[in-house]
């Protein structure tokens, strides 16, 4: 029923705007554009010229024929030309797509193939891997795309050429659109991104604008961050759009400072260099700092980070702290964009013990500001568990910061929305105070002998041996209990321990029915951000062999 307030009350273009983190570039250049943007290496750009810089990039995909709902894919690392990308592609209405830089070629091409790209933007440290994906593009699937080369000054190696396009000088041929426009609609898409692939089926998880904006604020927001942070990136902003920081940044006025690689010496160099205050990074990436010599950490000022992408052991949330590091814990998936889920510190957590803290800290916590809905249900009656921290359901989001679904898949995607939720995939309990714990993925839980074991409880137990630097457990077919844990465990450098040590250190912190049968010290598979690829280890433990 219409009422008086919708009388003669329309929309218009002076009091409604589709939502797109596009204008946050367009504010800062209009209103910080003297200030840093982007640090990389010796090349140095203002939000005046990044925005410039983006705006030509804009004019020339134009010119190309890119529009609304023209796919452009990037092969890049973390330099300027991937953010200009966030911020020249949306602004035609058309959908970035960034490639995972550790994917073989028959896997890019597929991609490339599903999402229907039409440019590419590579950098030359990648041409190897990208001549063998174009051939096969054009062998397998039969199509062909307009290749923009990055020649990086960073880069070290041999700058080889693909296509027909260098970057700095299309660039030049070009004069800058005079505004980055965003789109018409604000559920238009903005990006494509692949799953990582832990379980080895990787779907197009296609995301909108207003998604992306509302994540862009909540990420301030949660983080609480200042204008003009000065942000590391450590993460790859390959994986789901580098969980919208870069947008984010935008919004800030804030100096992005880039990194082609993660090493430890080269981020705590960086953090120290350019009094960086902000970075985001998966566990490993953590523990790489963690374990780093500490005259790397000299000249640091005070740093917060973000730690996200697998559950993080309480073992790794202690050592940051030891550290001096301040760590907020967030959760999320490509589905929302990335973090959408935080494990918000309260004060009175700051009078508990080390160690309680690092428990508290742990956890998935509670939805983001501008999520409508987290919660953990059973995913067969949708009714939410209760909040006691033993009934165990599927963590379940809601609302704006959610995928549209997943690219010519509408099966998966009303499978993942079904009952009106989209369903994660993660096993979880409600806490008393209704911060969410996960407790396992669906398919990385051990049944032995009738009874559950959580993998994630097993690899905490482990990860608190000061020997243990990575680990993972999964399920290993057996023929009287049906399935018991194996461990695969990394050292630290110079470490040594026994497995049968590693089981005693178990025992003393877990019930006996859960306590690793087996231990293998081999390397672990893990995505080019962090996670684990169980999957491949489930494949080893039912083989039953050891690698290395």
């Amino acid at each position: 029923m219409r009422s008086i307030y919708d009388h003669e009350l329309p929309k218009t273009a002076a009091n409604f705007v589709a939502l797109s983190p596009v204008s946050f570039v367009e504010r800062s250049a209009e209103v910080f554009g003297d200030l840093p943007a982007v640090i990389h290496g010796t090349r140095r750009y203002s939000w005046a010229q990044t925005r410039d810089r983006s705006a030509r990039l804009a004019a020339a995909l134009r010119a190309m024929g890119v529009q609304r709902g023209s796919t452009v894919s990037v092969m890049l690392p973390n330099t300027p030309e991937m953010i200009e990308a966030h911020y020249a592609v949306p602004a035609l209405g058309a959908v970035l797509n960034t490639l995972n830089t550790r994917l073989d070629a028959a896997l890019l091409a597929w991609q490339l193939n599903h999402c229907e790209a039409q440019v590419l933007i590579t950098d030359s440290e990648f041409a190897p891997v990208m001549d063998k994906t174009l051939a096969l593009l054009k062998s397998v699937h039969g199509r062909d795309l307009i290749v923009i080369d990055v020649c990086d000054s960073e880069f070290a190696g041999e700058h080889a050429c693909l296509g027909q396009h260098e970057y700095e000088e299309l660039l030049a041929e070009y004069a800058p659109l005079v505004r980055l426009e965003g789109p018409v609609d604000e559920w238009d898409a903005i990006a494509v991104s692949y799953t990582s692939g832990t379980t080895g089926d990787p779907k197009g998880v296609v995301t909108h604008h207003r998604g992306a904006y509302l994540n862009a604020v909540s990420n301030a927001a949660t983080w609480t961050m200042p204008h003009f942070p000065v942000y590391l990136w450590t993460l790859p902003m390959f994986h789901c759009n580098g969980w919208c920081f870069p947008w984010t940044l935008a919004m800030l006025g804030g100096t992005h400072v880039c990194l082609r690689k993660v090493d430890a010496k080269l981020i705590l160099e960086a953090m120290a260099d350019h009094q960086v205050d902000h970075y985001c990074a998966a566990p490993i990436v953590h523990s790489l700092l963690i374990n780093a010599p500490a005259e790397l950490r000299v000249g640091l000022g005070k740093v917060r980070g973000l730690v996200a992408g697998a559950a993080p052991p309480a073992a790794m949330i202690e050592g940051m702290a030891r550290i001096g590091f301040d760590l907020t814990h967030v959760y999320g998936l490509t589905e929302v964009y990335g973090p959408a889920a935080v494990a918000v510190q309260r004060p009175s957590w700051a009078s508990a013990s080390i160690s309680e803290q690092a428990r508290l800290n742990g956890r998935q916590g509670v939805r983001y500001a501008l999520q409508e809905g987290m919660t953990v249900m059973d995913p067969e009656s949708m009714a939410e568990v209760r909040a006691d921290g033993a009934h165990m359901g599927e963590i379940m989001f809601r609302g704006n910061i959610v995928m549209k679904g997943y690219l010519k898949n509408p099966g998966a995607t009303a499978a993942s929305f079904a009952g009106g939720w989209f369903h994660t995939g993660d096993l979880a309990v409600i806490e008393p105070d209704r911060y969410v714990k996960i407790k396992d993925r669906s398919k990385d839980i051990i049944i032995s002998g009738g009874e559950n074991i959580s993998s994630i409880e097993v690899e905490d137990a482990l990860y608190r041996h000061p020997a243990v630097t990575a680990c993972a457990v999964v399920a290993k077919p057996d023929p009287k209990w049906g399935e018991t844990p194996l461990a695969y465990v990394e050292l630290a450098l110079g470490a040594r321990v026994t497995a049968q040590e590693l089981i005693a250190h178990c025992k003393s912190l877990l019930a006996g029915y859960k306590v690793p049968r087996e231990i293998r010290f081999e390397a672990i598979p893990k995505t080019s951000t962090g996670k684990i690829q169980k999957f491949q280890l489930r494949e080893r433990a039912k083989s039953n062999e050891a690698i290395g």
